[in-house]
């Protein structure tokens, strides 16, 4: 796989749009999720899912899902089952001027589906916390990559064609 994000510099950001204008920011905020601390690491995935989750998906949560995915197979991120809820969001998400963008996303956050599998059936976690916190932080990401999968088989929308699963 290589460094956590190391195709992200390969992406014209700054020629992309989310809710609020250029997208030139996203990397830095793909960036404190995959190695802020636990209180950084929250805000910024609260920031990113304002800004190409809700109210609507843009061509930068285009170019952002694929570094989701790979941020929630990362066992060292402090919020996978956050970046799980977020990719969630982004498939219950649309736009209703650039259906093709909605499309895009939808199918890109599809396209993890494996990954979500995996996750859902062991979610490992660093080895340097607590017994307890183990275990707590496994089954945030089972519960979130159990409810993911689930609204991955069950996705319909305008948008989209029907898919076989």
């Amino acid at each position: 796989m290589g460094t956590v994000l190391g195709e992200m510099r390969n992406v014209p950001w700054h020629e992309l749009q989310h809710a609020y204008g250029s997208a030139s920011q996203v990397p830095g905020m793909l960036s404190r999720i995959a190695w802020g601390d636990g209180p950084t690491a929250e805000d910024a995935l609260s920031d990113l899912g304002q800004w190409i989750a809700a109210p609507a998906v843009f061509d930068a949560t285009v170019a952002a899902v694929p570094f989701l995915w790979e941020l929630a197979a990362t066992e060292t991120v402090k919020d996978r089952a956050g970046v799980l809820e977020l990719l969630a969001a982004i498939l219950a998400s649309g736009h209703d001027l650039h259906p093709e963008w909605t499309r895009a996303a939808h199918d890109a956050v599809v396209a993890g589906r494996p990954t979500a599998a995996r996750l859902a059936a062991d979610a490992s976690s660093p080895e340097a916390q607590t017994h307890a916190q183990v275990q707590a932080q496994k089954q945030a990401v089972r519960d979130a990559a159990v409810r993911l999968l689930a609204a991955i088989d069950g996705h319909t929308c305008a948008a989209c064609p029907p898919r076989t699963v």
